[in-house]
Order: structure tokens, then sequence, then C-alpha cells
């Protein structure tokens, strides 16, 4: 099921196999640990899919997860700077912990990140032209790219589907490598934020190098192979722990 739906939660299993929920826990636990899916809060999804999953499954997988991040990297976003924004539901956590924070310009090919930030007093938003992708918000195409390209900020946050063991960044849709590339571009320095279930997950699409970015943002300390190639490169690692008082 994990293979075919690429997410799958605890009690859909439970009721698929007809055991308990707890059952389903203890044997994902030891599919985990064998490699064979990855454990999320919740469920479980494939060890390296090379399709994505859907965005409602997406917003609900490894949420407090996300949420750490997102409180992370917000924390490192000083008053009166601006930034890009790009895709992602890692991202909209990283926007929506930004409600503290005075005097920013943001700009965005995300149409939930705008709305999430629109309704602040004290932030400037910009938003991308291009064509809306439904199914996530994004708004991407050659409009996009060249809006992108014609501001340079302080910080560019960018999210990603996969982080191979060599450090190479792997994503699923062309278009949106575009869009973070041009963000890289014009960004002083780069965060990039990713769960630890992007670790090994091997979409079909380059999209760049780990080295390429200013700081790392994640839940969980990443393989050797990884650290060893953000600290060649000279990349800030910040781990962030998830608040297990919240539910999702």
């Amino acid at each position: 099921m994990v293979r075919k739906h690429g997410y799958v939660s605890n009690e859909e299993l439970a009721r698929v196999f007809d055991v308990a929920v707890q059952t389903i826990r203890r044997d994902i636990r030891g599919l985990d640990a064998a490699g064979e899916v990855v454990r999320h809060h919740g469920g479980a999804s494939g060890p390296s899919s090379v399709e994505n999953i859907a965005y409602s499954q997406r917003q609900i997988l490894n949420r407090r997860e996300k949420e750490a991040i997102g409180r992370s990297a917000a924390a490192a976003i000083p008053d009166g700077a601006s930034l890009f924004v790009n895709i992602g539901t890692t991202t909209e956590a990283f926007a929506r912990s930004l409600g503290g924070h005075h005097g920013l310009q943001v700009i965005t090919n995300n149409l939930h990140v705008a709305s999430l930030l629109a309704g602040g007093p004290d932030c400037r938003v910009v938003v991308t032209g291009g064509t809306v992708r439904v199914r996530d918000g994004g708004i991407l195409g050659p409009d996009s790219l060249t809006m992108l390209g014609q501001y340079r900020a302080d910080y560019g946050v960018i999210g990603i589907s996969g982080i191979d063991e060599d450090g190479t960044l792997l994503d699923f849709d062309s278009d949106e490598i575009r869009a973070s590339a041009q963000i890289r571009s014009n960004s002083r320095k780069v965060f990039l934020l990713a769960d630890h279930a992007k670790f090994g997950r091997r979409p079909l699409v380059r999209a760049g190098h780990i080295s390429e970015v200013s700081a790392f943002f994640t839940d969980r300390m990443p393989s050797a192979a990884i650290c060893d190639v953000l600290s060649a490169a000279g990349v800030a690692l910040h781990v962030a722990a998830p608040d297990v008082r919240k539910r999702t």
C-alpha cells in the first residue's frame, strides 16, 4: 500500500489489515529500521519514491517536524529583511512562523505563502506573475521566472523533495526547479528547509547541490556523509526538535 499510494496513515493500514493501530505502529518501526519504509507521525511513506505525494497528504505528513523547522528558520530572519519564499509545505510552515516579525518584504511564487503573510500589517508581499498550479498554489512559468529575476533579496528560503547521500538536491518538476534556481542566484543567503523524510529520497530531476546553500534547517541529524558535505562547504546545520506536545 505504501509503495502504491506514497503515504498511508496508521489508521488506514489498521483498517485494511484488521489489526490494532498499535500493531501497525510497531510494524512500521521495524520496517523503518530495515529501510523498507520511512516512519512518520501518523503513518509511513516509501523510502525513495520517484513520484510526488499529493499536496493534501504532504500538508499532514510530518507536520510537527515542519513546524519546528519553520520556527527555527524564521528565528534566523531579522526584522526589516527582504526574502524570497518558494513552493512547498515546509516553506509554508516557515511563513506561518513569521507573524512576530516587522518590516519584512517577501517575494513569493506560492499563493499559500502570500495568503498567510498578506494579512499582516507590517509585511509587504509581492506575488509573481505566471500560471497557477491548482493542486498546490504554486506559480510557475516564464513570467514567474522573469519576475523572480527582477529582485535581489537578503534571503532565499527554499524547500526540496529529496537529498541524496552525496548532497545532490532532487525534485519532481523542472519548472519548479528553475524557479528555485532563480531564487538561489538572486539571494545573498539561501536557507534550505527539509524534514528527515527527504533524506535518501530520489526524485528524478537534479535541482542543485546542498553545498550551494548558506544554511540547512531540518528536524533530525543527517547521515555522516551529508554532514561531511555540509562541513566541507561551510553550510550551517540547524536541527530543530519538534514540539511533542502538539497533536496533528
